[in-house]
């Protein structure tokens, strides 16, 4: 009887095991990251079903931010190749994920899609919010790919099925500090809802794949509303070191009521603003803008080849804006040696299995994966040591001491090495003028 209630179970039903694992997942993404901002979440609709569509840059870390917003469950899908190991389309549907076909692999799989289409419209009726993300792959960058169709032909199907509860595109940007650090930030933005019921009455005269085409015009233009993307591919690197460049003045040149807003929130206005200046440039000036985009592309090629982080150029004054955390860190220096020791064994195997990815994408997935499973094990193993070893309540202490490690020890030679690359920018006379020019063509200093 067990077993038939369990294959008789909807992948949205509740599930304890489940939520207790998901207390934890979302404890140490928060431990992942300096910070993460949720912004724009009073637009998310109370009144009907919610589809999330996000932005794609940052592979498994995108879902698992979206998940943390609230403590709501929801249902995602994923690339149904993944799927074909048994045990893993096992762990898969315990994490509430479907599998969902993609052109590329072929026009007969992609109708298999019908019956995910049915699944999803019944999460949707349970009003359990569903997520897909309608780029179909990931990219590292901040950018905005072009959108598939799989999302509307689910909101579509599940809205006729819904019929008077009205459902929702919600679009979602996930803007990342860096996309492969540990412990950088994420600004999560919400942007305004399509209200699909709406939709549906209005253009009730168009064919379902006409309507699939507006819908998709409609969600690019309001994810672009809130990606704010670099859309020039072939200066990509150039624009983004502007911005970076350009981000502390732009700052200050924000209006009162935008600086007295998170610190990630007006670093984003900022960028805003220089893509803005940038695309305002090379309409009105564009030898001027060809100007700027050499001396960026010169400047980024020097920083890489003097080891300077970009993290380094983001701030003006950097030495002297990190000196306290270097004093402080040397006074700490044996706690940061000694967790650093510990975490060891798991940051080892981090960086080998780094060597064998080819999408860097990843990277934050794989160590957040890592910490997720292995640092426990380590930790009790650490936790029995210190009880045959140390006396009386020393093991208390010792794992208490330990229970921040993996941060701690990251967090601290990562100031090391943004340390040394504001000593190379500090010594590097060439590319901070490079630096100062770029800033005056940008913000007019």
């Amino acid at each position: 009887m067990a077993t038939k209630r369990i294959q008789q179970r909807k992948i949205q039903d509740y599930d304890p095991w489940y939520a207790r694992l998901r207390r934890y997942v979302d404890f140490l993404l928060k431990c992942s990251y300096r910070e993460i901002r949720y912004v724009g979440t009073e637009r998310i609709p109370k009144d009907g079903a919610v589809i999330y569509a996000p932005n794609h840059t940052n592979a498994l870390m995108d879902a698992l931010v979206v998940l943390a917003m609230d403590r709501q469950p929801k249902v995602f899908v994923a690339r149904a190749d993944i799927f074909k190991n048994p045990t893993l389309a096992k762990i898969f549907r315990f994490l509430k994920i479907m599998p969902i076909m993609r052109i590329r692999d072929g026009f007969n799989e992609v109708k298999k899609n019908n019956e995910t289409i049915e699944k999803a419209a019944e999460v949707l009726r349970d009003k359990v919010p569903f997520c897909i993300f309608p780029e179909g792959q990931h990219l590292a960058k901040h950018s905005a790919l072009p959108l598939s169709k799989g999302i509307f032909r689910i909101a579509l199907q599940a809205q006729e099925q819904l019929r008077e509860v009205p459902l929702y595109i919600v679009p979602v940007s996930l803007h990342y500090g860096n996309f492969f650090r540990f412990r950088s930030t994420v600004l999560v933005q919400i942007g305004h809802p399509i209200p699909v019921k709406e939709f549906m009455a209005e253009h009730q005269e168009l064919s379902p794949q006409e309507q699939i085409n507006l819908l998709k015009d409609q969600l690019t233009l309001r994810m672009r509303e809130v990606v704010s993307p670099i859309a020039d591919d072939e200066h990509y690197d150039a624009i983004y070191e502007i911005c970076a460049i350009a981000a502390t003045l732009q700052v200050r040149a924000l209006p009162a009521t935008s600086k007295r807003r998170n610190n990630l929130e007006a670093s984003f206005e900022a960028h805003k603003r220089t893509l803005k200046t940038i695309r305002t440039m090379r309409e009105e000036q564009p030898d001027k803008a060809a100007e700027l985009l050499r001396l960026s592309a010169e400047a980024s090629e020097l920083r890489r080849k003097k080891g300077i982080s970009l993290g380094s150029v983001a701030v003006r004054y950097p030495f002297l804006s990190r000196l306290l955390k270097i004093l402080i860190w040397l006074v700490t220096l044996p706690y940061s040696v000694s967790v650093s020791v510990l975490t060891l064994p798991i940051n080892a195997l981090v960086q080998w299995i780094f060597s064998k990815l080819k999408d860097r994408a990843f990277r934050n997935s794989v160590r957040y994966v890592a910490y997720l499973v292995l640092w426990p094990i380590l930790l009790l193993v650490y936790a029995v040591v210190a009880c045959v070893v140390l006396p009386s309540w020393w093991p208390v202490v010792a794992i208490l001491l330990l229970l921040p490690a993996p941060i701690v020890a990251h967090d601290s030679w990562h100031l090391v090495r943004l340390g040394i690359s504001d000593l190379r920018l500090l010594c590097c006379k060439s590319l901070r003028k490079r630096h100062q020019t770029i800033r005056k063509l940008v913000i007019h200093e």
